[in-house]
């Protein structure tokens, strides 16, 4: 069993440190894991470095596909330990790409990272597995809206949204272009009765610029509704780069 990362700029595994940029622990110091491959294809998606590989003819805004073996690194569980443990974090994001397609291996990961707190970001479509389930302290879920370009029927679940909605870790946050994907949200919340603040709503956008016009709005909108706003810090502070 082994991991399957991203990899850097410099072709290693994407594992650093840094401040969580989005979602209810935003500026939270941690240690960052972005694991590879994804069963979702957002055309949108600003980590495509992940899934969208030579031969994928899922469209992406972008229209450029990546190297699989330049942008993946395979890595066992120890040696992936040891790289975050030198970090010297107390929390662990694990991102991706999906991470959820990789339980197993994580399952084996935490189990030699017994003292740090763990949360995950997922798309929501699948779910962790026992042995891992126990080891997660928060779920960041974001379902994909229609503007994703996922077809319903792969990107919202009910299953799974269900079994989300009722988990006290679990944290919904919901990226908008546009105010009517707000709408969509609203659907969401009424049919899978989101808990009242645990659903963030987060502006689509890889510059600051963009980001800070769509929050102009956005704000308004969480206000009307009950949401909570995520920004996007990361791209403040170190624009869309990898390892940050």
């Amino acid at each position: 069993m082994a991991l399957v990362l991203a990899t850097d700029d410099d072709g290693g595994p994407e594992i650093f440190a840094s401040v969580q940029g989005e979602g209810p622990s935003a500026g939270m110091p941690v240690a960052f894991m972005r694991l590879s491959r994804c069963n979702l294809a957002c055309e949108w998606c600003d980590t495509a470095y992940t899934w969208h590989f030579e031969g994928d003819n899922r469209p992406h805004r972008d229209g450029v596909t990546y190297e699989r073996k330049a942008n993946q690194v395979t890595l066992d569980e120890e040696e992936v330990a040891a790289r975050i443990t030198a970090l010297g974090q107390k929390r662990l994001v694990i991102t991706g790409g999906e991470p959820l397609l990789q339980a197993p291996a994580l399952a084996k990961l935490l189990d030699l990272l017994p003292d740090i707190s763990v949360e995950i970001e997922t798309n929501g479509t699948t779910k962790a597995g026992t042995a891992l389930d126990i080891r997660i302290d928060q779920f960041n879920v974001s379902p994909k809206l229609s503007h994703s370009g996922n077809p319903a029927e792969l990107a919202l679940i009910p299953e799974r949204l269900d079994a989300y909605a009722t988990d006290p870790r679990a944290w919904f946050k919901f990226v908008i272009a546009e105010p009517s994907d707000v709408d969509e949200v609203l659907a969401l919340r009424d049919r899978y009765r989101f808990k009242p603040g645990h659903v963030f709503l987060m502006p689509e956008g890889t510059d600051s610029e963009t980001l800070r016009e769509r929050e102009k709005w956005l704000a308004d909108l969480c206000v009307k509704h009950g949401f909570r706003m995520s920004d996007r810090l990361h791209i403040h502070l170190f624009g869309d780069t990898r390892g940050t």
